[in-house]
């Protein structure tokens, strides 16, 4: 007899193709990983691990089982979902991740709301970027996350997942309230050519987006310097340091010194939030869709 948590092991391993990549996505030690994969390979009664370098690569019967197992793991998120639809109760345990700025526009509310209509609901949240959410999802680690993408950039979504929208989020250049552009009904990015930029973490799907923006209208950025968080960002913006995109979720207040202009593009960003569709009945994930959709509507 196959053992499941083996062979949600030998799930993550596929995923993540390396064992330190498995050990992280299941919150276990890589002694476990390989411990497990051991274990697994006797109940088999065939190699499904092979050497390769310094790391592991799946041996053909491994590539096979791996196939097997995610539908059998899917299977039986599905049994759970229907179990818990059957009951028509939100209970358990809900993982949800968001990045920043939606944790900080979105979350307080919408948990809070949750906590109240549904007591035998726990609620468990974390910040991450959007790109690290969507792999939470996908790997099982998480239940939901809200996440983004650009009016000009689209976010792949991997296959299994659902989305809904919960609000498109309008973004302005925020400058120093000295900047010679202050004041403007509107401004253009090609303005702000000899400008330094406060952007987001190197390969950030945010930062990645405005960099593209601003190449593909001739302008080579000049990054001063980078910051997580929107309310970092302005802070640099502030002191004088450079000029920024601000989006309007999760912004104010903002500081004092700081002035913000839409632009004449109309830059925005879709904030969604996403699921397994095989977790899709699951009440829980219906009752969280419904308090996030619920607050991104006061705020449009």
């Amino acid at each position: 007899m196959l053992n499941l948590e083996r062979l949600r092991t030998l799930d993550a391993l596929a995923r993540h193709g390396s064992v330190s990549g498995a050990a992280a996505g299941l919150h276990i030690t890589t002694s476990a990983v390989s411990q497990q994969m051991a274990k697994l390979e006797r109940e088999a009664g065939q190699r499904l691990l092979a050497k390769n370098g310094r790391g592991v690569r799946l041996t053909d019967a491994g590539r096979l089982l791996a196939e097997h197992a995610a539908r059998i793991l899917s299977q039986v998120e599905l049994a759970q979902a229907d179990l818990e639809a059957q009951r028509g109760q939100v209970a358990g345990e809900l993982r949800l991740s968001a990045f920043p700025t939606a944790a900080r526009g979105l979350f307080p509310a919408a948990l809070s709301a949750l906590r109240t209509e549904h007591p035998a609901l726990r609620i468990r949240s974390c910040e991450l970027e959007p790109e690290r959410g969507i792999s939470g999802v996908v790997r099982g680690d998480l239940d939901l996350a809200v996440v983004l993408d650009w009016y000009n950039k689209p976010m792949p979504l991997p296959d299994g997942l659902v989305k809904a929208q919960l609000l498109d989020d309008p973004a302005d250049v925020a400058m120093p309230a000295g900047h010679p552009l202050a004041g403007r009904d509107e401004v253009d990015l090609a303005e702000f050519a000899e400008d330094e930029w406060i952007t987001w973490g190197e390969g950030e799907f945010c930062h990645e987006w405005l960099m593209f923006t601003l190449r593909s209208k001739g302008i080579e950025p000049i990054i001063g310097h980078r910051a997580a968080e929107t309310h970092t960002q302005l802070g640099l913006v502030a002191a004088g340091l450079g000029v920024c995109i601000a989006p309007l979720l999760g912004r104010h207040p903002v500081p004092d010194g700081v002035v913000t202009s839409p632009l004449r593009q109309r830059v925005r960003r879709h904030v969604y939030v996403v699921w397994r569709a095989d977790a899709d009945r699951r009440p829980s994930i219906r009752a969280a869709v419904e308090a996030l959709r619920a607050t991104a509507g006061r705020l449009r």
